[in-house]
């Protein structure tokens, strides 16, 4: 082989090399619970989260390279969450992951992105607590695109106290981290507005009868019930308030709003209302979009997404971190937080167009402004009138 041709031939095999190096994926850890009580929350962000990536991807991904998606089953288990936090971060390698449903889960694993300098990105769990645990340090790689239980207990007081006058309210909460920290912001509100519980009740993960929780609550006179928990125990109060006679409104966080509370409560949780970002219908050309090719490529019975909530909060939490990457024009964790939290341009979700979501001290890209109410009506959520 001649000069020429040696030099022809490793320019070929230098173009094959950069080429590959230029395609190799961008991996994304997909963390949540898509299995169990948590599930509708859980399948739907991932959902929202693989359209997100399928449009990426067919306008030719970010930075050249596609993205590719690392997706593992949680299981709402906080141990299980560690495991997976070290294995995407340590094994897989993800430049970021996107999800956690659960507040424990999330608490629980979000120091080995912090020790890692990988940034997490909640988009479904609410603990007020979970993006403060590390805002003392230097950098906090921990952001957030759900509505904190600060702005939710807020707006559960202000609806049920505020705007609907009750003066005996009762607390039902489950006793995870979730359930747990909730209540507690609950109550601080309420004590803000000079209302004290007429009674606080706890319940357990798999539960089936709160009739004990629910007649401690009546007794003690409440005029309204004030729910923080997942799903499927929250049908059990409905129910087990028909089953008592016992006809008061309920209100509580957004997961009130899964399809395994408005399907397991049937006519019973009809008129419950809770905190949304996003709810089922067509309000915005975009909002259309989003909800004709998410029902296209899951077809979801009843053409009803699981928690709505969840699907485009997932949606939008892969484009303001697809922002972040082109804008660092880099995968390195410092340089998507940094991208982050000071993003030069407007970014469209479906939630809302994020404008400066993050700086340096707030990691919350949801506010009062873009969380409204919902109801329970004919077994769909839509919004509150």
């Amino acid at each position: 082989m001649d000069f020429k041709s040696k030099a022809l031939f490793a320019s070929v095999v230098l173009g094959w090399s950069m080429a590959a190096v230029a395609a190799d994926p961008i991996k994304i850890g997909v963390a949540g619970p898509f299995t169990a009580g948590s599930a509708p929350m859980g399948v739907s962000m991932r959902d929202g989260v693989r359209l997100a990536v399928s449009e990426i991807n067919a306008k030719g991904g970010l930075l050249g390279r596609p993205i590719q998606l690392v997706e593992r089953d949680d299981e709402a288990k906080n141990e299980r969450g560690v495991q997976i936090a070290q294995e995407l971060v340590s094994k897989e390698r993800v430049v970021a992951t996107v999800g956690y449903a659960n507040t424990g889960v999330a608490l629980a694993a979000q120091r080995f992105y912090q020790d890692g300098k990988i940034p997490m990105f909640i988009n479904v769990a609410t603990g007020s607590v979970v993006t403060k645990k590390f805002e003392g340090q230097p950098e906090n790689y921990t952001f957030r695109n759900s509505a904190n239980d600060t702005i939710q207990s807020a707006m559960i007081a202000q609806e049920a106290v505020g705007r609907r006058g009750f003066k005996k309210p009762a607390i039902l909460a489950d006793s995870t981290n979730y359930g747990q920290l909730g209540r507690a912001d609950l109550e601080k509100v309420l004590e803000s507005k000079g209302v004290k519980p007429v009674a606080v009740e706890k319940y357990n993960i798999g539960d089936v009868d709160m009739t004990a929780q629910l007649l401690r609550a009546k007794q003690a006179g409440a005029d309204v019930v004030l729910t923080y928990g997942i799903g499927p125990e929250l049908a059990q109060i409905a129910n087990g308030m028909q089953k008592l006679g016992w006809k008061v409104p309920i209100v509580g966080s957004w997961t009130l709003s899964m399809a395994n509370f408005v399907d397991n409560a049937g006519k019973n949780g009809e008129g419950t209302r809770m905190p949304q970002t996003f709810i089922q219908e067509p309000s915005t050309p975009k909002r259309k979009a989003f909800i004709d090719a998410y029902l296209k490529a899951y077809n979801p019975p009843g053409g009803r997404m699981p928690s709505a909530v969840s699907a485009a909060q997932g949606y939008d939490s892969v484009y303001l971190l697809a922002a972040a990457i082109r804008q660092a024009n880099s995968t390195e964790g410092p340089k998507i937080l940094a991208a982050l939290e000071n993003l030069n341009a407007p970014v469209e979700g479906v939630v809302t167009t994020y404008n400066k979501p993050f700086s340096k001290t707030d990691h919350e890209a949801i506010n009062f402004e873009n969380t409204q109410f919902g109801e329970v009506r004919g077994g769909r959520v839509v919004l509150a009138k």
